[in-house]
């Protein structure tokens, strides 16, 4: 029985919805506002993505599937990974210029509710922190 460790970040950008939309999904510019990832794949529901996070050769391949895709306001992946497991989203709201892009990770712990809550008490903190930071280069890219 795993638990699950639920990270969000959002950050105002100063773009519309579409021009948001286009900048986030362009999986190749990911390497543009994601430190240390590289990422690949397709677009609609049932398209593969792999992300790949790491320095030099040490580092780990994130695969992903869409699972949900209705632009220019939300993709839901599902990681399939081996490392990553659970539901990533991204999504956009308001109608802006401003909007505001959300990321939201739903990880599945493959451990114990207990030691469960206590790894989300260790990893949460720098999660957050990287999610906010690849949002914050994010909105610099407008």
């Amino acid at each position: 029985m795993g638990s699950t460790l639920e990270i969000v970040a959002q950050v105002t950008v100063p773009a519309g919805p579409e021009e948001v939309w286009r900048a986030a999904m362009d999986w190749s510019r990911q390497r543009e506002w994601i430190w240390a990832t590289r990422v690949t794949g397709g677009q609609g529901v049932g398209a593969t993505v792999t992300g790949w996070t790491g320095i030099g050769p040490v580092g780990f391949t994130d695969t992903m599937v869409i699972t949900e895709w209705d632009p220019p306001r939300k993709c839901v992946v599902q990681h399939t990974g081996r490392v990553v497991r659970g539901a990533g989203v991204f999504e956009i709201v308001g109608d802006g210029p401003p909007c505001e892009f959300r990321w939201v990770e739903q990880l599945d712990l493959p451990l114990p509710a207990a030691l469960g809550r206590l790894a989300g008490l260790l990893i949460r903190p720098a999660a957050v922190w990287g999610l906010r930071a690849s949002l914050r280069r994010f909105a610099r890219l407008f």
